[in-house]
């Protein structure tokens, strides 16, 4: 009989996790609702109290058809009649010779060379995590999060053997549906998710467990917009200007989560190009906003505890209504603190849309050789080429859109990537003029989902033919007078897409970079390439 491993829960009798209540009722409530696999894990109890209550367990489960599989222990699984084992990778050989060759039995892998020896010692599942730090195990081996779960994945079809496979480690309700898309491979994807807190910790198990079989078995909205569509020049600039034209007629709203220094500034570019801003870091406002309809810009510029806080709530907000993210690392790479505040933003969030400078997009990849010294790229000695590979394999990474800045910036959603040599010198001598990029992409964003990377296209070039025009104007004397020179000029374009007969396009300069494969490119220690 096949094995639904879509929702499979393991248990903890930890009082921290299970609280004051009966592990056989939280199951019990679990297994009607959703539950398609249990595994009995118990790291401190008597044998005789594991062996009774596996066989309450095995009861439950029997009663509505799901599987008991027991960790770590074969005599315990022995004795309760369990369906199976859940073991390290380097135990089979004895567990498959006691429980036969019907018993189920799985193995947790962190790696690639553990996916192989578990699969050809005749694996039947594998558990691929930790996805995300938890407490729930004291030996919790390295974070490889959904890039490492997609790398095994990707390779198990190769192997020569069918195997199943569900990720584990932090995942939840917040984070179900994100797992499930960023982890997909080419020629692979997840046979379910494994939970532990999300459901044994709940006050409702049963309605914990109905809440992620629901959101596992329906489609993802972070699907929208990801599959590639126009790939040449001519077609994508062909559609710029219908984007542009539609911020002028929706008006989206744009919410910004900035810094004081830029919040000005952000605001008037988001009214100048069409779209409606609003100003609010605190992320309890962020469910609210988010039902609007619009887009969100977390630039981390501030990274105090409460300020991390806020852009998680915010991002969790706009991600339960698929709404589109566009996520600035500011200072990715300068300070442990931005570093530890990017991998959570980047843990518990999907963003449709990273923009960074060069030193950001490498600290994104897990690339940390040479300390950011402030905001700024610095000095590069990267070729174009090595600047598009960066941005694809994140893109590839983080199944999103990214755009690498800089004099020539670089846009890439994994498939297509393209240079775009637009832009006023004067956008490098003025505060914010990254932030507020940002803003003008997220408003195209609001209003164009289908393809994600000609929105963020269409931000880029409204945003830097603007400052080219505003630039070359008489009244522009330098860096002060540049910036109302701007604005006007993102009012210009913007009125201008509103015509029959829009010229500002001309001027753009955008052309295809060809990057190989990301299969190809060096891998760096933790799982991430280069």
């Amino acid at each position: 009989m096949a094995i639904d491993y879509s929702l499979y829960l393991v248990t903890d009798s930890t009082p921290a996790v299970l609280g004051g209540k009966k592990l056989q009722d939280v199951v019990r409530a679990a297994v009607e609702g959703g539950v398609t696999i249990v595994q009995y894990r118990d790291k401190h109890s008597e044998t005789s109290d594991m062996i009774d209550m596996a066989r309450s367990l095995r009861a439950i489960c029997q009663n509505r058809g799901v599987p008991l599989i027991i960790n770590d222990r074969v005599d315990v699984a022995l004795a309760a009649d369990a369906q199976g084992v859940h073991l390290g990778y380097t135990d089979m050989a004895v567990a498959r010779r006691l429980l036969g060759p019907k018993a189920i039995i799985g193995v947790t892998v962190s790696c690639l060379i553990e996916a192989i020896s578990a699969v050809g010692a005749g694996a039947d599942y594998l558990g691929i995590g930790t996805v995300y730090a938890t407490p729930t195990k004291e030996d919790t081996k390295s974070i490889i999060g959904t890039t490492g779960v997609r790398e095994i994945l990707g390779s198990i079809p190769s192997l020569g053997k069918q195997v199943s496979t569900v990720a584990i480690g932090g995942i939840n309700a917040n984070n179900i549906q994100r797992v499930l898309f960023k982890t997909q491979a080419t020629v692979n994807k997840l046979d379910g998710v494994a939970v532990v807190s999300a459901i044994i910790a709940a006050d409702d198990a049963k309605a914990a467990a109905q809440e992620l079989r629901e959101l596992a078995a329906e489609p993802s909205g972070f699907i929208s917009g990801q599959l590639s569509q126009l790939e040449e020049v001519k077609d994508l600039l062909g559609r710029v200007n219908a984007v542009i034209k539609e911020i002028g007629i929706r008006k989206p709203l744009c919410h910004n989560m900035t810094n004081l220094v830029v919040q000005n500034l952000a605001a008037n570019v988001a009214l100048a190009t069409g779209a409606s801003p609003i100003m609010a870091n605190n992320g309890d406002e962020a469910p609210e906003l988010a039902a609007l309809g619009g887009s969100l810009v977390i630039n981390m510029g501030s990274v105090t505890p409460e300020a991390i806080g806020n852009y998680e709530r915010a991002a969790q907000a706009y991600n339960a209504c698929y709404q589109p993210i566009l996520f600035d690392p500011v200072g990715a790479g300068a300070t442990k603190l931005r570093r530890e505040a990017v991998r959570t933003l980047m843990g518990n969030s999907y963003f449709e849309v990273i923009k960074g400078n060069e030193n950001e997009i490498r600290v994104l990849l897990g690339d940390g050789r040479n300390q950011q010294k402030g905001v700024d790229s610095g000095d590069s000695a990267s070729s174009d080429l090595d600047k598009a590979t960066l941005a694809k394999n994140l893109a590839v990474q983080e199944q999103c859109v990214v755009v690498l800045t800089g004099k020539t910036d670089f846009l890439s959603d994994g498939t297509r990537t393209y240079t775009i040599r637009n832009g006023s010198e004067y956008l490098g001598h003025i505060t914010g003029s990254g932030c507020t990029l940002g803003t003008t992409i997220a408003a195209c964003l609001a209003v164009h989902r289908e393809d994600k990377l000609l929105a963020a296209l269409s931000g880029i070039l409204m945003y830097e033919i603007a400052s080219e025009r505003a630039g070359v104007r008489e009244d522009v004397k330098g860096p002060g007078t540049f910036v109302p020179a701007f604005i006007d000029e993102l009012f210009n374009v913007a009125q201008s897409a509103l015509k029959p007969s829009a010229t500002w396009l001309a001027s753009a300069k955008v052309e295809v970079i060809n990057v190989k494969d990301t299969d190809d490119v060096e891998q760096i220690p933790g799982g991430q390439q280069r």
